[in-house]
């Protein structure tokens, strides 16, 4: 039979996948903001916020008691410590698409300064890190997760590549200074998204596999074991 402590672990894994779904809809929103010239669609994206931070808040409680009156160990332990981690990564990644929306209504008011292509492409990426992570959560899946690190780069060229590309804008026409900027800005978001996902998605190797990835860790180790 299914203890009561079982079912609170579900409830908790099942309250996160919900967290994680408001912040994938305010990423959503917030690039399609900009990409589609709908402020009103940004003004949604603010509407989302406190809900996701309502979440944080009450999933870090209800962590934080089942610490304290269940003592749970090994995979359970691992499983609540980094659930802790997951919902900061997933709130800030919520603040990153507040961040978006906010650039998104200031760019919508002026002419377009060129076409939107990296920018979408890098969303595209980085949304696609945040589904595959959570998947990779809810399946128990650490190869997917790995793989979700390993995207980081990708979205880390493109950053630098639309960043020097708006660099020529502005040194050229010092008008397409704000417009210029505030894409920077939308970039820089859009790669913090990223970090989170991939943040995310070393927590749960962790919890899998009880194997800390963070800076290479494991390969540090493996090293220093083959010295004679």
């Amino acid at each position: 039979m299914e203890t009561h402590f079982q079912k609170e672990l579900q409830q908790l894994k099942e309250d996160l996948l919900k967290m994680a779904a408001l912040v994938e809809e305010a990423i959503n929103m917030a690039v399609q903001s900009l990409v589609k010239t709908d402020s009103d669609l940004a003004k949604k994206t603010f509407e989302g916020e406190d809900k996701i931070n309502d979440m944080e808040l009450a999933i870090d409680d209800s962590c934080l008691k089942l610490l304290a009156l269940r003592h749970p160990m090994a995979a359970d332990l691992r499983f609540i410590t980094s659930a802790m981690k997951i919902i900061t990564d997933l709130e800030r990644m919520g603040d990153q698409a507040v961040n978006i929306a906010e650039r998104a209504i200031s760019l919508n008011q002026e002419p377009q300064l060129k076409p939107y292509i990296d920018i979408p492409k890098m969303a595209e990426i980085t949304q696609s890190m945040v589904k595959d992570v959570l998947d990779a959560f809810v399946n128990q899946d650490p190869k997917l997760a790995r793989s979700v690190c390993e995207r980081d780069d990708l979205v880390d060229g493109l950053n630098d590549q639309v960043f020097r590309e708006l660099l020529t804008f502005m040194m050229s026409d010092p008008q397409t200074v704000t417009r210029a900027v505030h894409l920077m800005i939308v970039c820089r978001c859009l790669e913090r998204i990223a970090d989170h996902a991939t943040n995310l998605a070393e927590d749960v190797i962790f919890m899998l596999d009880a194997r800390v990835i963070k800076h290479h860790a494991d390969v540090k180790k493996e090293g220093e074991g083959n010295i004679s």
